[in-house]
Parts: C-alpha cells; structure tokens; sequence
C-alpha cells in the first residue's frame, strides 16, 4: 500500500472560565486551507475538568472541517476535469 498525501490537522484551544474554544486547520495537498471552530460550555455544577472541555470543543470542530471537506469534493466531483 502506497500513502499518496499526508495531512496535519492543527488544534488550539482556549479556556474562559466554564466555556472552551478549539480551532481547528488543515491544509490539503492542493494548497487549501480549511479552518474551523468548537465550543464548549460546562455547566457551573459539573467539576472541572478541562480534558472534557476541550474533548468536546475539538469533536465540535474537527465536524466541522468534515463537513467542509464534504462540500469541497462534492463540488469538485461535479466539475469536468
């Protein structure tokens, strides 16, 4: 089995207080750039664990860049190549 491409996916996150942000980016082998966001917010009675948090808001965001890579190859399996 040979690999054709490879892609690296960068996550970063915040934390404010009860709620957690993850941005997400990947970048294809045709020089897009796909970016995208999660969010999170823990309820003032749950403890605080921030691992959850931030399971969360990157599931959130990781969906998101799959819907975009969704909608990419859609449109690009409609166009004559």
């Amino acid at each position: 089995m040979q690999t054709l491409v490879g892609w690296h996916i960068e996550m970063e996150f915040q934390e404010d207080g009860n709620r957690t942000r993850a941005a997400a980016m990947v970048r294809l082998g045709d020089g897009t750039e796909l970016r995208a966001h999660g969010y999170s917010t823990r309820h003032h009675s749950d403890s605080p664990q921030l691992r959850v948090g931030e399971e969360v808001a990157g599931a959130r965001a990781l969906n998101d860049l799959a819907m975009q890579l969704l909608t990419k190859a859609h449109k690009e399996v409609g166009q004559p190549s």
